[in-house]
C-alpha cells in the first residue's frame, strides 16, 4: 500500500501537469503563481527527503508546457530553462552569497530587468533578416510561431548596422494593458470570449492559425537574453543588449550593472513602487549575473540557471467600479487624485480607495466616472488601478475634470517643471499642514500619544496650530475647547507632545519629511553630523560623499537646509526644547557601536508581525545597536518570529539560535 508522502507526492504531481496545461496551452490559468509555485516547492521538498519519488516525468523536472498540435516543432539548440523564484528580499540576499561562494571570491555585478508577465520565445535571425520564431514549450521543443511573430510591428524583419551571421534572442511576447481593453471591447461587440489578462490574450493570439487575425491584436516584444549564437563578441549582458538595441530590437527595461545586493534590492524595490506608470504587466524582477565569463563558472541545475533569479511579488486583482475621483492634498502640496470605488475584496481586504497618482495618470488610462477597472494590488505596495474594462462602457460613463484651484484653500496651483504633479503653491493651506502633522507625529517619526486624526484637523480648523512648531506651545485650556476632549484626554496629549521633545535627531529628521529621506536616511545622517548645526553647515559634497546617500538624496538635504523657512522652523522648535542632536556614534557598517540593548548582536526577523512592519523593526533593531540580517547562521544571536515563520524558523531551532516571538522581543526593547 502506497504510503501517505507516495499518494501526497501523486496528488501534487496530477495538479501540477493540471495547472501547468490550464496556464501554458489553455492560457486559462485556475490558481495564482504564488500558489502554483507552493505547490511545486511541497514536489521538490518532498523529493529532496524521499528520493525515490524523483521520477525522471516529475514536474519538477519539467519547464513549461508540452507543444501544441497544429503547429510545427522547433527544438532549441540551447534550451530554453525556467528560473528560479523569490518572493522575500532575504531569499535574494541568500541567492547573492551563493553566487559569490560559487565565484569563488571574484566579486559579481548584476543586471536587473524588469519582468514582464508574457509568452517566452526565442527569435531567429539569418545574415540579419528574420527567420524563425518560437516558444519555450518543455524548454527542449517549442511551437514555430513564425507567421504571427511577424506580424509584431516591435521586431525587425531586417535588422541595422552589423549584426552577426546568425543571432537568436530571447525574450517576451506581451500585450499592453491598453491593448487589452480595446481587444475586449471588441471581443464583447462580436460576442466573443474576453480575456482575462494580457498574459492570456498573447498566448491566445500566438495560437491563432491566421496570421492576419494576429496582426490585429498588436502585439509587442522585448529582448530579455541571448540565444544559442550571436552574442560571442560581448563579454556581458548588458554589453549584448545594448548591441541588440543598436540593430533595431526593442530591449526590457534594465539596470546599470550594479555592484552590490543593497543597490539590487533598492533597484527592485524602486520599480515596484512604479508599476503603476507602465502599460504592461510585470509580476517582478529577474537579477542576473552580468558577466559571461562568470555565468560558465557558475553553470546550471537540470532545470534552470545558477546565476539568476526573479525577485517576484504577489498580484492580486478584481474587477469594480470607479464611482467617483477626489483630490487629496498631501504635505508638499502634490494634488492627488483617488478613486472612490465599489468596495472588493482583493487578497482578504476590503479594497474601497485607490489613488490615482496624478492628473497625466487619469488621462493615459481614459478612465471615467463610472468605468468598471482593473484594481490590482501587488505584494505590501498599494493597490492601483491597471486598465479600463471598456467592454462594460454603458455610454453613462462621465470624463473627469482635474480643479483648476486648490480644493482645500481654494489657492493657485501649478505643474512641476518637467514633471507630473500638481502642487497648491500656497504653504499655509490647510490640507498641507494637517498631512505634516500627521507624518511628524507617526511612531517612525516623534511619536506623539494622543494625537490622531481627528484632533489634528481641529488644531488646524481652528487655528491652534499653524506648523510644526505652535505643537510646543498648546496648553490645557486651549486643548478643553476641542470637541470630545476632556481634562484627561488633554493632559494624555500634552505629555505626549513633551515626550517627543526628546526622541533625538534621526527621528526629528524623519519628521521633517525632507524629500527622499526616510527613516533609513534619517538614521545615516544622523549618525555621520550628529547635531542640526553640523547639518545647516555642510556642503552638499559632505552629503553626497557618504555611503547609501547619493547625488540626488545629498541635493534634496542640502537644499532643504539652506531655506530660509526651514532655519526658522528648527529655530522654534529648538527654542521648545525639541531635542536637535544624536548621541551613539556610528560604527564602519552604519550600525550603532557600543550602545543599546543589542549591542554587537545579530538579529533576524521573520514571519508576519502585528505590531511593526520589516523597516521598522530593522531601523529599531540598528538603533539599539544590534545588525539585522536576513539569512540565519551560527552568527545569529536571535531570531524573531512572527506568525507564518517558515524555514528560519527552523533552522534557528537546529543551530540552537535563541527565538523570540514579537511579544518577547518587545518586553526585552521595554525594559530600558
Amino acid at each position: 500500500m502506497a504510503s501517505q508522502v507516495e499518494r501526497r507526492a501523486a496528488e501534487l504531481r496530477n495538479l501540477i501537469e493540471h495547472h501547468n496545461r490550464r496556464y501554458y496551452i489553455d492560457a486559462e490559468p485556475e490558481i495564482s503563481d504564488r500558489e502554483f509555485d507552493a505547490l511545486l516547492c511541497e514536489l521538490q521538498a518532498l523529493e529532496a527527503a524521499h528520493p525515490h519519488l524523483a521520477t525522471p516525468d516529475s514536474p519538477t523536472r519539467r519547464v513549461g508546457g508540452a507543444p501544441l498540435a497544429g503547429f510545427s516543432q522547433v527544438r532549441h539548440a540551447v534550451p530554453m530553462l525556467s528560473i528560479e523564484n523569490t518572493y522575500s528580499p532575504e531569499d535574494l540576499r541568500e541567492f547573492d552569497a551563493r553566487v559569490r561562494k560559487l565565484l569563488k571570491g571574484e566579486s559579481p555585478r548584476y543586471i536587473v530587468q524588469q519582468k514582464v508577465d508574457g509568452v517566452s520565445a526565442a527569435l531567429h535571425y539569418k545574415d540579419g533578416v528574420f527567420v524563425q520564431a518560437a516558444t519555450r514549450g518543455d524548454g527542449e521543443v517549442g511551437d514555430d510561431i513564425t507567421q504571427n511573430v511577424r506580424t509584431i510591428r516591435d521586431i525587425p524583419l531586417r535588422l541595422t548596422g552589423q549584426p552577426p551571421p546568425k543571432l537568436e534572442v530571447r525574450g517576451e511576447v506581451y500585450m499592453a494593458n491598453s491593448e487589452l481593453s480595446r481587444l475586449n471591447a471588441l471581443q464583447q461587440m462580436r460576442g466573443e470570449r474576453v480575456f482575462a489578462n494580457p498574459r492570456n490574450a498573447a498566448a491566445g493570439t500566438l495560437k491563432l492559425l491566421d496570421p492576419k487575425l494576429a496582426a490585429q491584436r498588436r502585439l509587442r516584444f522585448f529582448v530579455h537574453g541571448e540565444g544559442a549564437v550571436g552574442h560571442e563578441r560581448c563579454a556581458a549582458h548588458h554589453e549584448f543588449l545594448g548591441q541588440v538595441a543598436q540593430w533595431g530590437l526593442p530591449t526590457i527595461p534594465y539596470s546599470p550593472p550594479l555592484a552590490t545586493f543593497e543597490e539590487v534590492l533598492a533597484y527592485c524595490d524602486a520599480q515596484f513602487e512604479e508599476r503603476h506608470n507602465l502599460d504592461y504587466e510585470t509580476d517582478g524582477m529577474v537579477v542576473k549575473v552580468d558577466a559571461f565569463s562568470q555565468r560558465e563558472q557558475m553553470g546550471m541545475t537540470s532545470k534552470a540557471p545558477r546565476w539568476v533569479i526573479a525577485y517576484k511579488v504577489e498580484l492580486w486583482q478584481a474587477s469594480t467600479r470607479l464611482r467617483n475621483i477626489t483630490i487629496q492634498v498631501g504635505r508638499t502640496g502634490v494634488l492627488t487624485p483617488v478613486g472612490e470605488l465599489e468596495p472588493v475584496q482583493i487578497a482578504g481586504t476590503q479594497v474601497s480607495r485607490v489613488t490615482l497618482f496624478n492628473a497625466d495618470e487619469v488621462e493615459r488610462k481614459g478612465l471615467r466616472l463610472g468605468d468598471h477597472v482593473i484594481v490590482e494590488k501587488a505584494g505590501k505596495i498599494i493597490p492601483h488601478v491597471v486598465r479600463v474594462e471598456l467592454e462594460k462602457r454603458t455610454g453613462q460613463e462621465r470624463p473627469f475634470k482635474f480643479p483648476m484651484r486648490c480644493p482645500s484653500c481654494q489657492g493657485e496651483v501649478a505643474k512641476d517643471d518637467g514633471g507630473v504633479y500638481i502642487r497648491c503653491i500656497n504653504p499655509a493651506c490647510p490640507d498641507q499642514i494637517k498631512e505634516r502633522l500627521r507624518f511628524f507625529a507617526t511612531r517612525a517619526a516623534m511619536d506623539i500619544d494622543g494625537m490622531g486624526p481627528a484632533v489634528i484637523d481641529q488644531l488646524v480648523e481652528r487655528g491652534l496650530v499653524r506648523g510644526l512648531a505652535d505643537l510646543y506651545r498648546l496648553d490645557e485650556k486651549s486643548l478643553l475647547t476641542l470637541e470630545r476632549m476632556g481634562t484627561k484626554s488633554a493632559q494624555k496629549l500634552l505629555a505626549g507632545i513633551a515626550a517627543s521633545k526628546q526622541r533625538g535627531l534621526a527621528r526629528l529628521l524623519t519628521g521633517l519629511g525632507i524629500r527622499h529621506v526616510g527613516e533609513r536616511n534619517a538614521f545615516l545622517l544622523a549618525q555621520k553630523f550628529g547635531s542640526v548645526d553640523a547639518l545647516l553647515a555642510a556642503p552638499e559634497a559632505e552629503f553626497a560623499s557618504m555611503a547609501g546617500i547619493g547625488s540626488v538624496v545629498a541635493a534634496s538635504v542640502h537644499a532643504y537646509f539652506q531655506r530660509k523657512d526651514t532655519r526658522k522652523l528648527l529655530a522654534d522648535l529648538a527654542a521648545a526644547g525639541v531635542k536637535m542632536t544624536e548621541e551613539v556614534a556610528a560604527s564602519s557598517d552604519g550600525a550603532p557601536r557600543g550602545a543599546g540593548l543589542l549591542a554587537g548582536k545579530t538579529v533576524v526577523v521573520t514571519g508576519t508581525l502585528e505590531k511593526y512592519g520589516r523597516d521598522e523593526i530593522e531601523e529599531l533593531i540598528r538603533r539599539q545597536g544590534g545588525k539585522a540580517t536576513g539569512s540565519v547562521s551560527k552568527n545569529t544571536d536571535y531570531l524573531v518570529a512572527g506568525a507564518k515563520a517558515g524555514s528560519k524558523l527552523d533552522k534557528a531551532r537546529e543551530l540552537g539560535v535563541k527565538v523570540l516571538t514579537e511579544a518577547e522581543f518587545q518586553e526585552m526593547m521595554d525594559s530600558k
